[in-house]
């Protein structure tokens, strides 16, 4: 790393130039929740509140089923608890890159907007890096997200019912574009999956389990696989060198 580079500034335009192709990428996963959200009972209004008040894909889609069949308050927070546990995790590191002068305010605006895409691209930057630029870096996604959400639930109200269940099966495309090449290249990921997935079918079909709500299902499914995931296939420390 140079001196130019390590001491370079970076600028509200230079954030909004890298967050675009999140936006865009956003603008498409959440056009799917809108459509749902609203299939499922919701109005306009509501799912759009949603997403401009969140900005987590899965925990929303998790949360969805909780809202419309009016789960406990204690099941809905665990279960976003558990879901989203990772971006405390991404935080903290964040932390490390951002310049001293950010203010505990500052901070607490830039978790706010901190996703997996926007985390990547800010921890990749070289040197340290400015509110202004984690503001640009921000914007056009969370544009991205609230206005693909009222896309999504516009159109379901007026497109065919034929259209609104083929578009409804998007999100279980980008789930498995997510899990198939990590679980490709790594048999413990591909183990731990259908560990995911057996568990999950023991809750649906099982007598007397199958009466778990979709929320506590979730919660003992992540909890279960990550367990016996970190016990069966530990991350071996790297060693120093001498």
């Amino acid at each position: 790393m140079t001196v130019e580079q390590k001491d370079h500034i970076y600028t509200f335009q230079e954030g909004l130039k890298d967050g675009i192709p999140i936006g865009l990428g956003y603008l498409s996963v959440s056009f799917t929740f809108g459509m749902m959200a609203v299939a499922m009972g919701l109005p306009v209004w509501a799912a759009v509140l949603i997403s401009m008040t969140n900005l987590t894909s899965a925990g929303q889609f998790a949360g969805l089923p909780l809202i419309v069949t009016g789960a406990p308050y204690l099941e809905m927070a665990l279960t976003q608890l558990i879901i989203n546990l990772r971006y405390a995790l991404m935080s903290f590191s964040l932390s490390q890159k951002l310049e001293q002068k950010i203010n505990r305010w500052q901070r607490c605006m830039i978790a706010f907007g901190n996703t997996d895409e926007i985390f990547a691209v800010a921890t990749g930057k070289n040197g340290y890096v400015s509110m202004a630029y984690m503001l640009g870096l921000i914007t056009i996604p969370y544009i991205g997200w609230a206005s693909g959400t009222f896309i999504g639930a516009v159109a379901s109200e007026l497109l065919p019912e034929i259209v609104r269940s083929a578009l409804g099966i998007a999100i279980y495309g980008m789930f498995l574009a997510i899990i198939i090449p990590p679980a490709k290249h790594n048999r413990a990921v591909l183990k731990i999956i259908l560990l995911s997935v057996a568990i999950s079918c023991i809750f649906h079909y099982f007598p007397v389990l199958n009466q778990v709500s979709s929320g506590f299902v979730i919660i003992i499914c992540t909890l279960l696989a990550s367990l016996l995931g970190a016990l069966c296939y530990p991350i071996e420390e790297a060693k120093e060198n001498g």
